[in-house]
Parts: structure tokens; sequence; C-alpha cells
């Protein structure tokens, strides 16, 4: 069953939905959903490029240079990184088990946690592109606020003893989302040109990205095609609109359960808002949707003991409260 619910045939499904329902919408919604794709294509392909060359080159290994040193430099640096990195969240399962088996501490480790899920260079320009710079930069510094925040007070929990022994076992790899560890380690290589296996792995890249991007922005258009033309705007006002902390509340939990990986929710959100969410709901959305997200989420648990995962979910929820209270303050100004 779950191979049938693609992007592809969840849009199809919805199209075919509107056709025999309410045929009169179903070509402004389409035209929505076209119009938003075709302004985002030059960001697409911009992102595909950027992300295949940081693979090709070995960028990765330069995140672990974030794991030495004194403690507190690794919490700040792996919450900077984990926003830099152009890991997908089950890379980053043998990339942590392996910083955890060798004693990385698990306030950087958290820090890289928080943080990556929330923001990497693609993310960052297509949110840019549909919601503005102003939004993405306040995501991007909520990540690593947020990597930041998680750190310390996981350091100081583990000071107190209370994160002892976190890692349940040894993990050799994932191939959830087609993806495993880098095989390129060490220095990275900029001038990949040069090594024949590096070209090869950057057009492998690229097409693999471009065809998840596509698919999922896609679907992202037309969810916020139909968001538009069927959500009442006095709905989402009355729920998530206006002032105050209780719409930014309820947008972060409303976030949780809400699988929407980093390139569906901006679009989706940009639905929301030109209906009345606020920015800091939307804010607070999104960021809690990132930590709570399921490959965010399954990449924790299958590392380590419960009572570590239950501190991700926390700080992850009150990361994204606190950033929609502060950008909501920010953007009033």
């Amino acid at each position: 069953m779950s191979r049938l619910m693609t992007p592809w045939s969840v849009i199809i499904l919805l199209l075919v939905i509107v056709a025999l329902l309410d045929l009169p919408n179903l070509q402004p919604v389409i035209g929505i959903a076209v119009r938003a794709f075709a302004g985002t294509l030059p960001v697409i392909v911009f992102a595909v490029l950027l992300v295949a060359y940081l693979k090709a080159a070995g960028a990765e290994a330069l995140v672990a240079k974030a794991f030495k040193g004194k403690e507190v430099r690794m919490v700040f640096l792996a919450a900077l990184l984990g926003g830099l990195a152009p890991f997908c969240s089950c890379e980053v399962i043998p990339f942590i088990a392996g910083l955890l088996a060798l004693g990385a501490p698990l306030s950087a480790v958290m820090a890289f946690w928080l943080s990556s899920p929330l923001i990497d260079p693609p993310t960052l320009l297509i949110t840019a592109s549909v919601l503005g710079w102003p939004f993405a930069v306040g995501k991007a510094v909520s990540a690593v606020a947020l990597g930041v925040f998680g750190g310390f007070v996981v350091l100081r929990a583990t000071r107190s003893g209370l994160f002892d022994d976190v890692l349940k076992q040894k993990v050799g790899g994932c191939s959830s989302c087609g993806c495993g560890p880098s095989p390129f380690k060490g220095k990275p290589q900029w001038a990949f040109w040069t090594d024949p296996a590096r070209v090869q792995a950057f057009w492998r890249e690229a097409q693999s990205n471009a065809l998840f991007l596509v698919k999922w922005l896609a679907l992202a258009y037309v969810l916020e095609g139909l968001l538009i033309t069927y959500v009442p705007a006095e709905v989402i006002v009355g729920l998530v609109g206006g002032g105050g902390a209780l719409p930014i509340v309820i947008a972060a939990f409303v976030g949780i359960p809400a699988y929407l990986n980093s390139y569906v929710a901006p679009p989706l959100l940009a639905g929301l808002m030109e209906q009345g969410m606020s920015s800091g709901a939307a804010m607070a959305f999104m960021v809690a949707g990132a930590v709570s997200s399921l490959p965010a989420m399954t990449a924790v648990w299958s590392l380590v003991r419960p009572r570590v995962f239950v501190a991700y979910l926390s700080l992850g929820v009150v990361g994204a409260i606190l950033s929609g209270l502060l950008f909501q303050g920010l953007m009033s100004m």
C-alpha cells in the first residue's frame, strides 16, 4: 500500500477527486500549483546542483571536525554545521552512531540532531523563494539557536548524571531513503571533476535530488492550491491567526503530527499565511514539524534510549514555540 501512495499518485488522486466533485475549480487549483512551481524552478535547479557538488566533493567530512575539542565549542559548531551539512535524515544515523560509539558528547550530538532537520542549503533557498528571505533567515537562525539551546540543556543534564549510557546499539547503516554514508572520507576534494568516481557521484546525486525535489514540491503546490481554494480564511485566522502566544503554541503542537518534510512545508505555509496564519505561528509550525517528522524521529529512536528520545522531542517543541514567539516579535517591530 505504501508503495502505491507516492507523491505522484497522491497528486493524481487529489486532482481526480476535484474533477469529480467540483470540476469548475480544477483549473484554478492546477493554475495555482503550476504558477508557484514555475516560480520556484530556478531555485530547484540551483539547489540540486549545489547539493550534488557538496556530495561529490565530500563536504560531509567537514562535519566531523565539529566534534573535536572542548565540549562547549563542540555544541556551537555542531549546531552551526547541522544547518549546513547536506545530510538526509537516514544518512545521519550511521554518522551519529559512529560519533556516539567513539565517545562524542551527547550535548554536541543533540545540537547537531536538532538543527540538522530544520535547514540545509536547498531548504534555505526554497524557503526564501516561497516565503521570502526574512522567513528563511529566521528559520536558519532558529535552527542554530535550537541546536545550541538543546545542546546546553543536555550538557547540564549529562553532568547531573541523567544521560549515562545513551546508545542502544551500534548501527551500521540505513537505506530507507536510498542513501547511505558518504563513500568519500577524510579531506574534501573541492575540484571533484578531476576524479571520475566523484563526477559519477555528482550526476547520480543530481538526478536523485532532482526527482526528489520535483515530486515533493509538485505535491506541495497542489496542496497549496487546494488550501487556498477550499479552506476559508476565517477558519485559519480563528485557529492560528492574530497576535499572542496561543496561536503559536497551537501551531507548534499541530506541527508535531503533521508529516511535512522541509520541501513541502514552505508552499503549504504560504497558503496558510495567505489565508491569515500569523508569521510566528508559521515559524512554530515549521520548526516543530521538521524536528518531529518521521525520518528525524526514526533516526533518533533507532540509536538512543527512550529518555534521550523524549528529551529530543521536548526540546524540539519548546524550541519551536520560542522560535515562533521571537519571530513574531521581530516581524511586528
